[in-house]
């Protein structure tokens, strides 16, 4: 692991200090993950107000909430890739005695059914939370209050649904289910429902015109679990962020990971807050961030990842009234990335390239504009000259005798032909079916004799 300067550390802690002052909060953990392991962490303030001055630390339990949600997404992407089931199934042949039809998976994990917030019965100001039927029963009287697709609507009500359907089809609880499929194989072993009775923060309301916290309680929310049930540290919820930032297929495909980071929706007017399946995307100026916040009374955090970099920023905090857990969480990986980025890579040469390509690379016009074709680790590459940095080059992979598919960059999915002329040498690419000739022409002057 490539360790962080002493003085980005120290200006790391300045960060979480002054949030933990300004915010008055009682005990908040400030932690980083980068190179695949928690890299640095901090607690500030106490972790319980009966034994004032200890501070927590990465190991130190919070409720992370709606963090359940990604764990909740994950289960269901992995249910997908086994043929279990499908974005686009509705909900109502899932769980049949549903009666609001023409809901998709794809809808509930983006928050796009247009479904009310919450359960029926006003559970946040009387505290009861509903078992299982009542969950069901309730979603039937419950509203939709928009058109599906047309805004994002976030939805508590949704995510428990998502759940009942993880039950049904594993034939096991919701928490069973996300513990063999993701807690085990990341050993995230103090990720729980509710508290497991280790080194954990007391929750807190601090009032704004008193400087006198007030202990909240701690609630079992019920079947609603799966949308914010769980407890989690510093320390496991870098192992999370690192397995966001780096998939190991024995939880979920890359591919899958990747897919789950494509914007559904746009969450805000100005685009700089989407979700993807189960993940909330930020944009901050020339990046973009992968992650989730959450809050419970007493518990306020948030983790992100640029994925990019392999690098996270946890914000845990023991308040109602915290600041924002996700400006805190990008403030610390941001500082990191900026201040003490991870060394380049050297350069390896490579070994081969294989015959067939030989004649293909160099320069090919396609309306008029130049794509260079090489050859990088002895896969073929095509770059637009020009492109910025951050934009990734198409990478081919062969099918057949001159025909390859294009698995990443521009064009992914889409075939590149080769046809030759009677030596051999390549004389025209179709890449998408587009014409790519060695000389720039205009539509028509392929045309001409």
């Amino acid at each position: 692991m490539t360790e962080i300067s002493a003085q980005t550390q120290s200006a790391l802690s300045r960060i979480v200090v002054e949030r933990q002052a300004n915010g008055r909060v009682p005990g908040l953990v400030g932690a980083v993950a980068r190179d695949g392991a928690l890299a640095w962490s901090e607690g500030v303030g106490s972790a319980d107000l009966d034994q004032p001055g200890v501070a927590p630390t990465a190991d130190t339990q919070y409720l992370i909430a709606s963090h359940s949600k990604t764990f909740t997404a994950v289960a269901v992407m992995a249910l997908r890739d086994e043929g279990k089931l499908s974005l686009d199934d509705h909900l109502d042949t899932l769980l049949p005695e549903t009666k609001h039809g023409g809901i998709t998976v794809r809808q509930m994990l983006s928050h796009i059914s247009g479904m009310q917030r919450e359960p029926v019965g006003d559970v946040w100001d009387k505290m009861t939370f509903p078992s299982r039927d009542e969950l069901l029963s309730g979603w039937n009287d419950a509203e939709r209050v928009g058109k599906p697709h047309h805004k994002f609507h976030y939805s508590n009500l949704v995510y428990s649904l998502l759940g009942e359907v993880i039950e049904r089809i594993e034939g096991r609880s919701w928490y069973d289910s996300i513990n063999a499929r993701i807690l085990q194989p990341l050993e995230m072993n103090r990720t729980t429902v509710g508290m497991d009775g280790g080194p954990s923060a007391q929750g807190y309301y601090v009032p704004p015109f008193s400087d006198v916290p007030v202990k909240e309680p701690l609630l079992d929310i019920g079947a609603m679990n799966a949308c914010g049930g769980l407890a989690s540290t510093a320390a496991d919820l870098a192992k999370w962020a690192m397995f966001i930032a780096n998939p190991v297929d024995e939880v979920l495909a890359q591919d899958t990971v990747e897919e789950m980071c494509q914007p559904q929706v746009m969450g805000d007017e100005r685009w700089q807050f989407g979700f993807g399946l189960g993940f909330m995307l930020l944009r901050l100026g020339d990046r973009v961030v992968v992650g989730h916040t959450g809050g419970m009374p007493g518990h306020i955090t948030g983790t992100f990842v640029h994925r990019a970099s392999g690098t996270a920023g946890i914000a845990l905090m023991n308040t109602t009234s915290a600041p924002d857990p996700a400006a805190l969480a990008t403030d610390l990986l941001l500082k990191v990335i900026t201040d003490d980025p991870m060394p380049p890579t050297a350069w390896t040469p490579g070994t081969t390239v294989p015959a067939e390509l030989t004649g293909v690379l160099g320069t090919w016009f396609s309306e008029g504009s130049p794509y260079v074709f090489s050859v990088r680790e002895g896969a073929l590459h095509a770059t637009a000259p020009g492109a910025p940095d951050w934009k990734p080059p198409s990478v081919f992979e062969k099918v057949t005798d001159d025909v390859y598919r294009t698995i990443s960059g521009r064009e992914t999915g889409e075939l590149l032909r080769i046809t030759r002329d009677t030596t051999g040498t390549p004389v025209t690419l179709h890449w998408a079916t587009y014409l790519c000739t060695r000389q720039p022409l205009a539509f028509g002057e392929w045309l001409q004799p």
